[in-house]
């Protein structure tokens, strides 16, 4: 079922943007004082970050091949300022993509801490999926959090991924991972990783759906996937998708559409409580015939869902309501559009927001790292640019740090 819709035309004629953001002069943010920027450890790229209730960071990171790399997992002690030493999450080497920004890897933390991840696997990965195709792959931190387990493939009766996977997580030791594909023996055959689907006519996004693999059992164990979407929305071939599991027990997954081929809108799947049905909800929209190879955010804030995206070479965010996905207001960041990709958004406890993005970056190409802060009251506090930050296939994460700063990864 698709529930009511938001566009940005519609917030814009309301006028709310520019309560949030009127004009003025760039402010140079304070930097070092209210947000830390770190590089990727290792050299690596695509990093993910969470932080726990103790206040540390786990981080998640690619390095090597494009088409054929490794994941990486360590963690950062705000109190030391260290990283830990890197572990690597796959076993089996030059498993994990890069190539196309959108298909590496994301992690959660689930119950007691566990880490979960989640990453499109390449052509040197195995097993392959029912077509003999690119697999869905997770792993976790074993019992006694010292390795990560053997990667597992979770498509069981769905083929022809593209876009990249996620997984969210709870603290009753459900874990879900998400992705959008073609169900087994529907549709053509696998998309190359990096420049098939989506890329010049052929991409079969009207066939495609969204598929939930869930466990109860912390990952031990999944029931095969299930579509969970509005079969008539389709789904955008490389764009990537963004799981979310709230306090609530409410789990969420941000998505880019592909109606007829054309209205490719950002959805959002939400299911309050575990067992109920998904409800979508239609946040954006965006009429373009190929594929952005957009990604997404969501964070999960004290009284609302924050979600992230990009429109028509824009980043905005949207605070949602838990339950029906109904956002209060969008909001965009000062200055033209035109290159921005790749927001993350999150939200200190004092209702700071801070959205991170890329200007820029590319199929191939590398570009700035951008953010901008708001207060509790969505005045900016501050804005930043740094040129030349982001490497090729690469984007930002960003998290919150026990002594109220933001830390952004590059």
């Amino acid at each position: 079922m698709l529930e009511g819709a938001i566009t940005r035309r519609a917030v814009l004629a309301a006028g709310v943007l520019g309560g949030w953001l009127s004009g003025g002069e760039a402010l140079a943010d304070p930097g070092e004082r209210d947000v830390l920027v770190l590089q990727t450890p290792g050299g690596g790229i695509q990093p993910q970050a969470v932080t726990d209730g103790r206040g540390v960071v786990h981080v998640l990171y690619f390095r090597g091949e494009a088409r054929g790399g490794d994941l990486f997992y360590t963690r950062w002690n705000a109190a030391s300022e260290q990283w830990s030493s890197p572990m690597q999450v796959n076993r089996r080497a030059g498993s994990a993509v890069a190539a196309g920004t959108i298909r590496g890897g994301q992690l959660a933390l689930g119950r007691g801490g566990r880490v979960h991840v989640v990453w499109n696997g390449s052509a040197k990965a195995a097993p392959p999926t029912p077509a003999h195709a690119f697999p869905v792959l997770y792993t976790r931190l074993d019992d006694r959090g010292t390795a990560f387990e053997p990667e597992r493939n979770l498509m069981r009766v769905s083929s022809v991924l593209d876009g990249g996977a996620s997984v969210a997580a709870d603290r009753e030791g459900r874990v879900y991972v998400g992705w959008h594909a073609q169900a087994a023996g529907r549709g053509s055959a696998e998309a190359p990783h990096g420049g098939g689907a989506g890329h010049g006519g052929g991409d079969h996004s009207q066939a495609r759906q969204v598929f939930l693999a869930r466990s109860l059992d912390d990952g031990r164990t999944f029931a095969p996937e299930r579509p969970v979407d509005t079969p008539s929305l389709g789904a955008c071939p490389c764009c990537g998708v963004r799981m979310l599991a709230d306090r609530a027990g409410g789990v969420h997954l941000l998505y880019r559409a592909s109606e007829g081929g054309v209205n490719r809108d950002m959805v959002l799947l939400s299911a309050p409580a575990p067992g109920e049905r998904f409800v979508s909800r239609r946040l954006d929209a965006w009429a373009i015939r190929t594929c952005p190879m957009s990604s997404a955010s969501l964070w999960d804030a004290e009284r609302a869902l924050l979600a992230a995206w990009e429109t028509q070479g824009q980043v905005h965010f949207a605070a949602l309501d838990g339950r029906t996905g109904k956002p209060s207001a969008v909001v965009t960041p000062e200055g033209a559009g035109g290159t921005r990709k790749h927001p993350v958004v999150v939200r200190r406890k004092d209702g700071q927001t801070l959205l991170v993005w890329t200007e820029g970056t590319g199929w191939q190409r590398g570009g700035a790292l951008a953010w901008e802060r708001f207060d509790r009251d969505g005045r900016v506090l501050g804005r930043r640019r740094l040129a030349n930050a982001v490497p090729v296939w690469g984007l930002p994460t960003a998290a919150t740090l026990p002594d109220g700063r933001f830390l952004v990864i590059h």
